[in-house]
């Protein structure tokens, strides 16, 4: 036992030492002249096509609308890093070649007047868990993944919360102004699989409550080290949580509080995609078909869970600009274009939330549209 706990010391050591050498060594961020927008309107843009001739079209969109911003992959899904780094590097494994000219990125941003925000996806990292298992959750000997064959890599960890703050400070150096945390969470469904993993709860074993209530300490204590990790480095820190997180107390699988979160964060950005939601949630029969009355009856919410903190983060929600088709038996599904995006925008706007941001996986998005309709 000795020798394992002397072994997880070491190698944990080993990987901090490279971490923090790296990106706190005193080499001067890059300097850009980013201004915050009036209000951040912006879209999700993958690593993959900031290196693809469809890049120039994005840009393009934003330039010719009232958009403002892009969130973009800096470390993605799968745990990929989107661009090279140094071979002493801790993330060298995991580094891509899909943006291959970051300064150049960010000088284009800069030149186009572009906010820049940097997407770090946290505990939903199948390249970490394969790379190191005792990280993860295992079931049988194996790193467990969900049904889309994904791994996840455990909350409890700090190792874990280090590795990522690593990557969130080598963003914050290349010029990016906001370090925007995804799938901050355990898990879907984790409540029904915490007996039969196998995974440690670190510091959180010894903790006098239930297992619900440890996940939701060790996902509200990420951010809240996470904001403290990045103070210095003059970014601010958003985190995007599932829109039913701000319904309930607390989501019990995943350890999300709403409250919790949102007292730690400059941004929270709910991800209220109409059709993520079940079946007559806020009364509504199907909400994927009214995007306007799901958006209103959501934010009526959020506002007052956020009415009741001391110092409110700004709400920036994800909007829908894509289809759900898996909703669908009968083959009919609901069309997604300027009418269903302007109507999510309306009713943000309707109830005083001024900033969002758009989703479509695929980054095509919605020609035409409005995105001051009713502000």
């Amino acid at each position: 036992m000795m020798k394992k706990v002397l072994l997880n010391f070491i190698l944990f050591t080993t990987i901090t030492s490279l971490i923090f050498p790296y990106v706190m060594n005193g080499e001067e961020s890059e300097e850009y002249d980013f201004t915050y927008p009036d209000a951040v309107r912006g879209i999700y843009v993958s690593g993959k096509a900031v290196g693809s001739d469809r890049f120039n079209s994005l840009i393009n969109m934003v330039e010719s609308t009232d958009l403002n911003t892009m969130v973009i992959d800096v470390k993605d899904d799968y745990g990929n890093l989107s661009f090279k780094v140094d071979k002493d590097s801790p993330y060298h494994s995991v580094a891509t070649n899909d943006i291959p000219n970051p300064k150049t990125l960010m000088e284009t941003l800069e030149k186009k007047n572009i906010y820049p925000i940097a997407r770090v996806v946290v505990f939903k990292d199948s390249m970490l868990a394969k790379q190191r298992p005792e990280l993860s959750f295992t079931e049988n000997g194996q790193v467990w993944t969900n049904n889309n064959g994904e791994a996840f890599v455990n909350p409890f960890e700090k190792e874990v919360w280090d590795y990522n703050i690593g990557i969130a400070k080598i963003a914050a150096k290349m010029g990016f102004q906001e370090i925007q945390f995804d799938y901050v969470r355990f898990p879907e469904g984790f409540e029904k699989k915490d007996k039969i993993l196998q995974y440690s709860t670190g510091d959180y074993e010894s903790l006098k409550m239930n297992n619900v209530k440890k996940r939701v300490e060790a996902v509200s204590d990420f951010v809240a080290y996470a904001k403290e990790q990045l103070e210095e480095y003059d970014v601010d820190v958003s985190v995007d949580i599932f829109g039913y997180a701000a319904t309930i107390e607390e989501a019990p699988g995943i350890g999300q509080n709403f409250s919790r979160i949102s007292e730690n964060v400059d941004v929270i950005s709910s991800m209220i995609y109409p059709s993520h939601w079940s079946n007559n949630y806020f009364g509504i029969p199907i909400p994927d078909k009214e995007p306007f009355r799901l958006v209103d009856e959501y934010a009526k919410v959020e506002n007052g869970v956020l009415s009741k903190l001391d110092n409110p983060p700004i709400s920036r929600p994800w909007i829908q600009d894509f289809e759900a088709p898996w909703l669908y038996t009968d083959g009919k599904t609901k069309a997604y274009g300027v009418e269903e995006v302007e109507a999510q925008i309306r009713a943000l706007y309707k109830n005083g939330i001024n900033e969002f941001l758009l989703w479509n996986a695929g980054n095509q998005y919605t020609q035409d549209v409005d995105y001051l309709i009713g502000s």
